[in-house]
């Protein structure tokens, strides 16, 4: 949210893989992920940076190295607003740094939810 590239990616692990949404998307189209730290930040510049992004966890389930959230996330970019309702996880390494981010939402749904802002 901080909009901080390079504090987002040193969370990240070098072999980490982002998959937001799972499955092709126009972020991904061969929906096999962003893997490796050059293409994480490569998801960041097209997916984070121009947007705003609000988190609301309704749930939050965690076990061992792995934490699951169910809730929204409010997307503003464009003069749009999209809320991708879902499931998110996260999985890190034994030195706490994150190995996987996947997000679980349907982009048919999120893109219909899509609003013009004023």
């Amino acid at each position: 949210m901080a909009h901080d590239k390079e504090a987002w990616l040193s969370v990240f692990a070098d072999d980490a893989v982002v998959e937001d949404p799972i499955g092709p998307s126009h972020f991904d189209p061969e929906g096999k992920g962003h893997r490796g730290k050059e293409a994480i930040a490569k998801f960041y510049d097209m997916a984070i940076a121009p947007s705003e992004l609000t988190f609301n966890f309704e749930k939050t389930y965690i076990c061992g190295d792995e934490e699951a959230n169910v809730g929204s996330i409010v997307i503003r970019s464009s003069g749009y607003e999209v809320t991708a309702e879902g499931v998110f996880t996260y999985r890190v390494n034994g030195d706490g740094q994150m190995v996987a981010l996947r997000a679980y939402w349907e982009l048919d749904k999120a893109t219909a939810s899509a609003r013009k802002l004023d």
